[in-house]
């Protein structure tokens, strides 16, 4: 579903992620982790079509990014770190905006709508400002947004900050959702328990460098994945 090859991004004389190469495959949930700057977000960013690289190749469902961008990005769905969102529409104008640009019909929209702002406890808000929204109110939102067409591959950049435990709950569930119906998720996270909880495979980045990638079982042993990414990084 998300293959990337060789990839590298550099600014300046500094490689913020140095050929590097994952494969994420349908149903699977793939998690990223490492530390602050080790080139998590630039990485995600270049999968995503917002970055642009500076050699190797990435493929979502079959289709070279550089090839075809916006192929690519129908299929995809991407929840930042931090939401940056239109303050000045309403919750219910902003999902429309998205549900519009991927060309989801109107019934179709209405019942998803429906479906995740239930879940997440967000329907009564979604006719206020989202300039008066919280973080977490914000986030939910985005991850509304991000589910509203039906995305092949979800990719998401901390998605657990800002919301409250039925929140990050409700989530989970829905990338098991997601993943179950042939979806693939590949995301960043700091919190190494919901790692090793939730993927069925992880990557560890250092520097730019990929340094250990593969099932759950094969990456921990027989520690916990918090033991293995300290001792990976502090090598």
């Amino acid at each position: 579903m998300l293959k990337i090859e060789h990839l590298t991004k550099q600014y300046g004389d500094k490689k913020a992620v140095d050929d590097l190469s994952l494969e994420i495959r349908p149903g699977e949930i793939y998690g990223f982790i490492g530390h602050n700057g080790a080139g998590k977000t630039t990485t995600i960013k270049c999968a995503i079509g917002i970055l642009d690289y500076d050699a190797g190749d990435i493929f979502i469902d079959g289709i070279r990014l550089k090839d075809d961008p916006i192929a690519c990005k129908k299929r995809i769905a991407y929840i930042p770190d931090n939401p940056d969102l239109y303050d000045y529409m309403t919750g219910i104008q902003f999902l429309n905006f998205i549900a519009d640009v991927f060309e989801v019909p109107a019934n179709v929209r209405q019942e998803r709508i429906r479906k995740y702002g239930d879940a997440f406890a967000l329907t009564s808000d979604l006719a206020t400002n989202i300039g008066s929204y919280s973080h977490g109110m914000k986030q939910k939102l985005a991850v509304i947004a991000a589910l509203i067409h039906e995305p092949k591959l979800l990719i998401m950049d901390e998605p657990f900050v800002g919301l409250d435990p039925k929140a990050a709950f409700t989530l989970k569930e829905l990338m098991h959702e997601l993943c179950a119906a042939g979806g693939a998720i590949f995301f960043s996270t700091h919190v190494l328990e919901v790692a090793e909880k939730l993927c069925d495979k992880i990557a560890i980045i250092r520097n730019g460098k990929l340094i250990k990638s593969g099932t759950m079982e094969e990456v921990k042993g027989d520690e916990s994945l918090e033991e293995v990414f300290l001792e990976l990084v502090e090598d």
